[in-house]
């Protein structure tokens, strides 16, 4: 299966990328490397895309296995290297699941299989970082 998107410069340092979803985004750079910070940063981009497919394969297996899940969200520090290329050599995400009635073993398969088995962008960082996984779980 191919992708393709389309990044297209708009003057100065600001761009604009298709999305296969339709949605556009803007990427720019911050005001320190003359940019006027009206986007995306790359790097912190890819986080999010790091998050995103984990959430969703977490979030459709919340659903498929009829859990009671208030909220979750997903926070992640990252350790950018010194030299260029700089890219992130450490990578730790927290998963955090709220809720009054959480089944945290499940919880935590849903995570377990996120993470070895469907996120295609967490093999992908696997390449590059070293990947540390922690849940946590709030119960009202």
């Amino acid at each position: 299966m191919k992708s393709q998107i389309t990044t297209k410069w708009l003057g100065e340092m600001r761009f604009e990328s298709t999305n296969p979803s339709g949605h556009n985004l803007y990427i720019d750079a911050g005001e320190e490397n003359g940019g006027k910070g009206e986007g995306y940063r790359p790097k912190a981009l890819m986080l999010s895309a790091l998050a995103g497919c984990s959430g969703l394969d977490v979030a459709s297996l919340i659903k498929k296995m009829k859990l009671k899940v208030d909220n979750f969200k997903i926070d992640i520090d990252a350790n950018l290297t010194e030299e260029h290329p700089k890219y992130y050599d450490k990578v730790v995400m927290h998963f955090h699941f709220y809720g009054s009635d959480l089944n945290e073993s499940k919880l935590q398969k849903a995570v377990d299989l996120s993470i070895e088995k469907y996120c295609g962008v967490m093999e992908m960082f696997r390449q590059f970082s070293e990947l540390s996984i922690e849940s946590h779980f709030h119960n009202n």
